[in-house]
């Protein structure tokens, strides 16, 4: 049985740059999540380094900053980096300096191309001979028109990020990985390069621009957070303050399951138990997970939440190295994690 969830010191002595996504993770729309603001404070007061990772590229790190300044969240501007950012530095690696890109997108995606001596534009007319597509609530038919056009002629094009939604007060509406498909539909041709994760280029771009030598990822979606730590060769832990439900973690494929887990960033602060196995069982502290006619069954107390983390763990290994039921068990997890949190 493959070895999951190994005992592991506090994370903000054992690493040194936690690359922390934003949404679910540190904030949920305008406001705080629960204990984000005390215990990024004294991670960063006990010498964590915070680099503040987004895929979204609408926004300049300056005004992501402040919005985190604003919550009461410690944050310098150069602490922020954006998918923006690592599209901007792969496009400078394909044309020469003061070469005109098409910006299509909301204007971090200008000020990420100015960064790297790169001129945006914002029309066909401007003469671009490369597209870098981002998220922008004012993208138009004029913008994806208009970078159709350049891109029919083979000019490089880069993708900041391929989310398909983005999360809105009132649902999930089309995020970027939505308006790239549309291109991808009109021109028959793909995107040179993704910089956001679960790619490479947001990952090395945040670790080159902290300097961190042990970094660990810190998000909520496994699709994006946990499977670019992987694919980057650096731990990573997830917490459950976003959108990993419990049937999504006992699904998640190999590339996708995370190192550490945390109900939410006090899990910076403190050690992590170690998950024990034996034939069809699964054991981390007083939580007890094991299989009974085909089907997950937990052990274990739920008064408080890291008794809660503990069932989370074991029953994640379990559903990872065996072919099980898990409603019962996922039934459970939901219930325990929803009265703590």
């Amino acid at each position: 049985m493959p070895k999951y969830f190994s005992a592991s010191p506090a994370p903000v002595v054992h690493f040194d740059v936690a690359l922390l996504d934003l949404d679910g993770v540190v904030y949920i729309g305008e406001h705080a999540v629960p204990h984000a603001v005390e215990s990024l404070a004294e991670s960063r007061s006990l010498g964590l380094g915070l680099a503040y990772v987004t895929n979204n590229a609408s926004r300049p790190p300056s005004v992501v900053a402040e919005h985190l300044r604003e919550l009461g969240i410690p944050a310098r501007d150069e602490d922020v980096v954006t998918s923006a950012q690592a599209g901007a530095r792969v496009m400078a690696g394909l044309l020469p300096q003061g070469s005109p890109v098409l910006a299509v997108g909301g204007l971090g995606v200008d000020a990420a191309l100015v960064e790297r001596g790169l001129v945006p534009v914002r029309s066909r007319s401007q003469g671009p001979i490369a597209v870098m597509q981002g998220f922008g609530k004012e993208t138009a038919w004029t913008h994806l028109a208009d970078a159709a056009f350049v891109l029919a002629t083979g000019a490089p094009w880069v993708a900041t990020n391929m989310d398909f939604t983005i999360p809105t007060p009132d649902g999930h509406a089309p995020g970027n990985g939505a308006f790239v498909g549309v291109l991808v539909t009109v021109t028959g041709r793909s995107p040179d390069a993704i910089a956001g994760k679960p790619e490479r280029p947001l990952v090395d771009e945040s670790i080159l621009r902290t300097g961190a030598q042990r970094p660990v990822m810190v998000g909520d979606r496994l699709d994006t957070d946990i499977e670019a730590a992987s694919r980057a060769g650096i731990p990573s832990l997830l917490v459950l303050t976003g959108v990993t439900h419990a049937e999504d973690l006992l699904a998640a494929p190999p590339q996708r399951r995370p190192d550490l887990l945390s109900a939410d960033l006090r899990g910076l602060l403190h050690e992590h138990p170690e998950v024990l196995t034996s034939s069809e069982t699964a054991v981390c502290r007083s939580a007890r997970a094991y299989i009974d006619r085909g089907s997950l069954v937990l052990e274990g107390p739920e008064e408080t939440l890291a008794d809660v983390e503990d069932l989370w763990r074991v029953a994640a290994v379990l559903s990872w190295s065996y072919s099980v039921e898990v409603e019962a068990a996922v039934t459970r997890m939901r219930t325990s994690l929803w009265a703590l949190l």
